[in-house]
């Protein structure tokens, strides 16, 4: 086998290394346009996961790296002049420079053909030629931009600058600064990856070649806008060196920092469709890349090198193995891209926090890509999180969670909130003995608020025949037996109505039987903003007139009186998924070039009016949320600057707090999925419009409840599906968590379950691939 490598970076020197390992007759070349001794950047940090893949796959260079590693433990945020560190992380750098050296002397060892200083043949030439090529020639890859078409790739450029610098002396910690300047926020990412000389006098002034007292990476950044009216695109590359040095003067003591060709540059996302093509394969920031903040960018070129040579070395055939080592990787490194996402705009948006209590900004920060958490943080520094937790206000041995929250008249004894789902199991409206059983299930099973589905305010209103109202006495009657049975058998825990008018996406089937599919017969007509089916094949809805504005609005407030008689807790206005109120939001669905079409102001209009309505009528002592979708995800849509006009609008009009969802507007979105994915439209309209908000969707583990709730970036947890899962989900959370307290209350006939049962053991899994020496 030929094989062709073309980059001389980590990520294809370890390929090509591995797989000459692996089989010594293999032919091996790798390009590397710039000289040996020539790179970017200063510092490697690499995870003990990644550590010890290496150490298994080749132990040799494990070796080699093992003697150059800085380790250290902790991690330094330093905010208006407090510092707060949290021990237990785990790091380990070294030198990009002694990184490629060690490479670079494994490979020649190995018998790899190094090619320094000379351009790769174009990939069609080293095809004819070579049995596999390896993509590793970084982001701005040749070879993607020559197979574009096939590998589809997706460049996304970010709003922050930043500069890779250095500073000739060791952090003692990952430290973290943030400098609130006359221009704006600036922060500092520092970290050591060189130790002192063993001869070295800490009293001793910097003399010597670089690294003699030892080294740090340095990264300052900063948004766009801050870093022009800072003038820093007006400064050349020593004085903007020089200029970070002054800003950033305590944390280097007063010491210089040095730079490497280093530019002011903007962080690129790179994501790619495919990954491979016919004997190519990209690799490394060829293939993806993810932000500096969560240092994963050669640790991710690594794992990719350790994962292509195992799946040569397990398929049969060279095209196999790069479909297998896509399938393997792709989820892996999509999942790395979301947290490096959440990180790099929680970074872009570090003035939105930083009038947050120290100890809770200090845990936002640590906790911000999602991938380190409460639960996490607490078993690393168990002082640490403890503190956090007491300025807070947690009592001693009660989880966030576990924390009472008031919304007008209404306290609620924990964050978590049993979120509407729909059930589709109404008869002419009317709730049975499934909603009652299904609602008393989860009022018993500990969480502080329950809400019903969305319950429509008129026939013509329901999204399916199977949707419950509140259109009748009949109607309300049975709810009122629902409300009853909460109050009476789980006391403590709130009952919330969601009210809801379908407008376009109406008359459609069961949910099992074909989600939004048109009835086949038994319409009912259809009413909205604007006259726009929701996607070909659904009914054509009448637009809305004055008159007809008007009985809708009654028919919300008739409701309201219903549900108020029921004995509902809270009550929710439903202005979200593209139903009616929601469709007169979104310049999507709203097309009306009345007063209630055009502006964001107008589209609010009627939505206003309709709480505006309800309210009155809706007892003053109980609190009213309103549920958005807080973005379209589609061209054109609601976008979140949007989300936080609305949120301000419903606010001033007297709501108690925001429901924040996305989504589910027009059929042609494309939401972008992941764990809490919908958590950071939450954050942002809590800390903008300065309003409790309840975040929703993929929250599904108590740890996440508690990380969200402790860093600041909601009030309240509505879970669906989890409660779907485990009707008891809130207390089994509290016995996982050994927490017994007022937070959560076990019904006494259900009080010795109260202990969580023994689980067998599990094993670990084995190493991904393993070669001896």
């Amino acid at each position: 086998m030929k094989v062709a490598v073309i980059g001389g970076g980590p990520g294809g020197l370890y390929a090509a290394a591995l797989l000459k390992r692996l089989d010594p007759a293999r032919e091996i070349t790798v390009w590397e346009r710039n000289a040996p001794d020539v790179t970017f950047g200063f510092g490697v940090v690499l995870s003990d996961e990644t550590l010890g893949g290496i150490e298994h796959a080749d132990p040799v260079v494990y070796a080699a790296l093992q003697k150059e590693f800085v380790r250290w433990d902790d991690i330094d945020i330093v905010h208006r002049g407090v510092r707060h560190t949290s021990g237990g992380h785990g790091f380990a750098a070294l030198g990009r420079k002694r990184l490629l050296e060690v490479l670079h002397e494994r490979c020649r060892d190995l018998g790899v053909d190094l090619r320094f200083r000379t351009e790769a043949p174009h990939p069609d030439r080293l095809t004819a030629t070579h049995d596999l090529v390896i993509a590793a020639d970084g982001v701005h890859s040749t070879t993607r931009d020559a197979y574009a078409p096939v590998f589809r790739p997706h460049v996304a450029e970010h709003h922050c600058r930043y500069i890779w610098l250095a500073a000739d002396f060791p952090f003692d910690a990952f430290r973290f600064e943030i400098a609130e300047t006359e221009h704006g926020v600036m922060q500092l990412h520092g970290y050591p990856y060189a130790r002192p000389s063993p001869d070295h006098h800490p009293s001793t002034r910097p003399s010597g070649p670089p690294n003699q007292f030892g080294a740090s990476t340095v990264i300052v950044e900063m948004r766009e806008e801050v870093w022009r009216a800072a003038g820093f695109a007006e400064l050349e590359e020593q004085e903007s060196v020089e200029r970070c040095a002054k800003i950033f003067a305590d944390a280097l003591g007063g010491r210089p920092l040095r730079s490497n060709r280093s530019a002011w540059t903007t962080f690129r996302t790179v994501v790619n469709e495919r990954w491979s093509h016919d004997r190519v394969v990209l690799l490394g920031d060829a293939a993806h890349t993810a932000h500096f903040s969560i240092g994963s960018g050669t640790k991710l070129a690594v794992e990719d090198a350790l994962a292509l040579a195992a799946c040569l070395r397990e398929q049969p055939t060279v095209q196999g193995a790069l479909a297998a080592y896509e399938e393997e990787r792709k989820p892996v490194v999509a999942s790395t891209q979301r947290a490096a996402r959440a990180s790099l705009e929680w970074f872009e948006n570090l003035d939105r926090y930083l009038g947050q209590p120290p100890r809770q900004f200090a845990f936002n920060l640590l906790t911000r890509s999602r991938r380190v958490t409460h639960d996490n943080l607490r078993l690393r520094d168990a002082r640490f999180t403890a503190s956090v937790e007491r300025e807070f206000g947690c009592p001693p041995g009660t989880p966030p969670m576990f924390t009472p929250f008031r919304l007008r008249g209404l306290t609620l004894r924990n964050r978590v909130v049993v979120s509407p789902m729909d059930m589709y199991s109404a008869v002419d409206g009317v709730p049975g003995d499934f909603h009652l059983v299904h609602l008393g299930a989860r009022a018993l099973g500990g969480a502080a608020l329950v809400m019903t589905e969305m319950v429509c305010v008129s026939a013509e209103g329901r999204i399916t025949p199977g949707c419950a109202g509140l259109y009748t006495g009949r109607q309300g009657e049975a709810w009122r037996r629902i409300t009853d049975f909460v109050h009476r058998q789980a006391p403590g825990t709130a009952i919330g109505v969601q009210l809801g008018h379908c407008g376009r996406k109406g008359s459609t089937r069961l949910m099992w039987e074909g989600m939004d599919e048109p009835l086949p017969e038994g319409n009912w007509p259809l009413v909205a903003a604007s006259p726009l089916p929701y996607k070909p094949g659904s009914q054509m809805p009448h637009q809305l007139s004055r008159a007809g504005l008007t009985d809708i609005r009654e028919q919300f407030t008739a409701a309201a009186c219903r549900a108020a008689r029921a004995g509902f807790d809270l009550l929710e206005l439903h202005c979200a998924h593209g139903y009616l109120l929601s469709g007169f939001l979104s310049p999507l669905t709203n097309r009306r070039t009345d007063a209630y079409g055009g502006t964001l102001e107008k589209r609010l209009r009627f939505p206003l009016e309709v709480f505006d309505a309800v309210r009155a009528v809706w007892p003053e002592e109980r609190p009213m949320t309103v549920r958005i979708s807080a973005t379209d995800w589609a061209e054109g849509g609601t976008t979140a600057a949007d989300a936080v006009v609305v949120a301000r609008a419903f606010a001033a009009h007297g709501a108690d707090a925001i429901d924040v969802s996305t989504g589910q507007v027009v059929a042609e979105e494309r939401p972008e999925f992941g764990r809490s994915y919908q958590t950071p439209f939450a954050d942002r309209i809590r800390h903008e419009v300065r309003v409790p908000v309840i975040a929703v969707g993929a929250i599904s583990s108590w740890d996440d409840v508690n990380s969200l709730i402790l860093a600041g970036r909601t009030d309240l947890c509505a879970l669906a599906r989890p409660h779907l899962y485990d009707p008891h989900w809130t207390l089994h959370a509290a016995a996982e968590q050994g927490y017994d307290g007022p937070g959560v209350v076990w019904p006494a006939p259900y009080r010795a379950g109260s202990r969580r049962p023994q689980t067998g053991r599990t094993d670990a899994p084995k190493p991904r691939l393993t070669l001896g020496t």
